[in-house]
């Protein structure tokens, strides 16, 4: 009998990506990666970065934008740095922890300046921006879109061949990892702003395009030598506290308009990545399952050293969703839990440092069976 129900279609997929995912990973490597790797030394692969708040080191805090897009004021940074850095968290993001385990430099943002005279780059950059989407349109003129950040990715590989020669600068760039999470912008813009766009299409066909116009940033960085690529898939986006709130108070669980995008995505960032992994010669990846991975926490909190795993520690309002933390943006109110270390939320859209430190493990290691084909450490660890 046909199943006329496209969400249970999905649910029903999501258990057997888990299930795939698993078989898949948790292995030092992928199959045609085992046979082709050349061992790396260690520290000697770069880092490149592209997406959104999830991976921004401060590359906002060198553009024209809102304090909504910026995280350069107390109390962001509170548990690790003793100060703001532009990091949407309390402290380190999945990224920096990343490069702590593959033993390169953490990339600095690549609008912060620099000395010509310098290795810049040698060891990778990050390109990501908070608030940017795989879509120009999404917070457009506030953000460094994905298209903007693939082309700083040009301009680096042109600044390391003058550098370093065609040669040396090729082989950087086609040993390096890119690591990518975009995609929750293009669809919190919809409702978070008077933005129209989404009502102009059917949802499959606004997925669809967030979709392509990532397809086309990651052929066009193969294209430009990249070979081996980690992806995030999307969190439950209605559970967020800062969505959550918008249900009305009788009903406090996640908006399923929201959830149902990112469930939507997922399915197509997966069909995108083992389509691309046939057609692009030495493309090898890693996909963590973010999405999983945050509910677990979410619903199970204790299980993994949280006391609350629904309620930013930032912010104000209901699960403190209201986007308050720090008192710089147009809400002045707020309030900060006494340890952020205790909760899963940060602030009304983004995780903690303890979190972070979590998920980066389970990325590096392929562990609870999250990361697949290929574990980030394998990446790592081959030419």
């Amino acid at each position: 009998m046909a199943n006329n129900n496209p969400m249970g279609a999905i649910s029903s997929y999501l258990t057997i990506f888990s299930v795939v995912m698993g078989l898949m990973g948790a292995t030092c490597s992928s199959l045609h990666m085992m046979s082709e790797c050349k061992k790396a030394e260690k520290g000697s692969v770069a880092l490149y970065i592209f997406g959104d708040s999830y991976f921004d080191v401060g590359n906002n805090n060198y553009i024209n934008t809102s304090t909504l897009d910026q995280a350069n004021f107390w109390p962001y940074g509170l548990s690790y740095f003793n100060s703001s850095t532009g990091r949407f968290s309390d402290g380190r993001l999945i990224s920096d922890f990343i490069a702590e385990y593959a033993k390169v430099p953490i990339p600095a943002p690549i609008m912060q300046p620099k000395n010509e005279e310098e290795d810049n780059y040698v060891n990778g950059a990050n390109f990501a921006s908070a608030g940017a989407g795989s879509l120009v349109q999404t917070f457009q003129g506030a953000v460094i879109d994905l298209k903007t950040q693939l082309n700083n990715y040009k301009k680096v590989k042109f600044w390391l061949r003058n550098k370093l020669g065609y040669s040396k600068s090729d082989k950087i760039l086609r040993s390096a990892v890119y690591l990518i999470s975009i995609g929750t912008n293009d669809y919190l813009s919809t409702f978070l702003t008077n933005s129209t766009l989404l009502s102009s299409y059917s949802q499959t066909q606004y997925v669809q395009m967030v979709i392509g116009n990532l397809t086309t940033v990651v052929r066009e960085i193969h294209k430009n030598g990249g070979r081996k690529f980690g992806f995030l898939n999307l969190g439950d986006l209605g559970c967020l506290p800062g969505l959550r709130m918008l249900n009305p108070p009788n009903k406090n669980g996640c908006l399923e308009e929201a959830s149902k995008l990112a469930k939507l995505h997922n399915v197509e960032l997966n069909n995108l990545l083992l389509g691309i992994e046939k057609r692009l010669k030495g493309f090898t990846y890693s996909l963590y399952d973010f999405n999983r991975s945050l509910r677990h926490r979410m619903n199970h909190p204790s299980t993994y050293g949280f006391k609350e795993g629904k309620r930013a520690c930032c912010g104000t309002g209901r699960y403190r969703g209201i986007y308050s933390c720090g008192g710089k943006r147009p809400v002045k109110q707020f309030e900060v839990c006494k340890s952020p270390k205790r909760h899963v939320f940060w602030d009304s859209y983004h995780l903690t440092q303890t979190i972070y430190q979590q998920m980066a493990d389970e990325m590096w290691n392929g562990s609870h069976r999250l990361s697949g084909p290929s574990t980030l450490k394998a990446l790592f660890q081959c030419l």
